[in-house]
């Protein structure tokens, strides 16, 4: 169990990451950044949430490090854009990656949550933990890119999905459901949730002073 446990751990990552990584890419190429700015961008959401997760746990070394393909990944993801990606695409390619972006926030939520569970937090700092990797990528492309992070001014419910999402993780385990079973759960209603928020346009209430 711990075996097929770790290989879903990795497959999770790779999808989320991936995914993240070609939000900062569209974001870097909205602000026709160059080569090394495209890079930056695309590093920081993508490896941006798991790398605070890793360091508020003290858990080394960083999984980006851990598997040092992705910085090839990322690389060659870059290179590609870079060659082949014009104005006209941002449009279509935004659309196109609301899909695997709301896949990102529900991986890395059950991912975050999972491995703060792993390293002995309790259940409420898990589940923040869960929400850390999910959405402080994002966070960091768009400081990067010099705009109000998307996370706390759209008013879209990235962080709630992701509060759902671990909060479900913990208590099915705490119910005593399988570790695979309660993350592919909270994985699917995470991500699912995003889904209908994109197609219902669901937006949480701005603060009115």
């Amino acid at each position: 169990m711990e075996y097929s446990l770790a290989h879903l751990q990795l497959a999770v990552e790779i999808i989320a990451t991936v995914s993240l990584a070609f939000s900062g890419l569209i974001a870097g190429a909205r602000k026709q950044l160059d080569p090394v700015g495209m890079c930056m961008v695309s590093g920081v959401a993508a490896f941006g949430g798991g790398t605070l997760r890793d360091i508020l746990l003290d858990r080394r070394p960083f999984f980006w490090i851990e598997n040092s393909y992705w910085l090839w990944v990322l690389l060659g993801l870059c290179i590609l854009a870079m060659l082949l990606m014009r104005g006209r695409h941002l449009q279509f390619t935004e659309r196109a990656i609301q899909i695997p972006d709301a896949l990102g926030l529900g991986l890395f939520t059950a991912l975050g949550t999972q491995i703060a569970l792993a390293s002995g937090l309790p259940g409420i700092a898990a589940v923040l933990m869960g929400v850390v990797s999910a959405i402080f990528g994002g966070v960091l492309r768009d400081v990067f890119c010099n705009e109000i992070p998307k996370a706390f001014s759209d008013h879209q419910p990235y962080a709630v999905f992701a509060l759902l999402g671990g909060t479900v993780l913990i208590l099915m385990q705490q119910s005593g459901i399988s570790e695979t079973i309660s993350m592919i759960t909270a994985l699917c209603l995470t991500a699912a949730l995003r889904v209908l928020a994109i197609v219902y346009g669901w937006r949480i209430p701005a603060w009115r002073v």
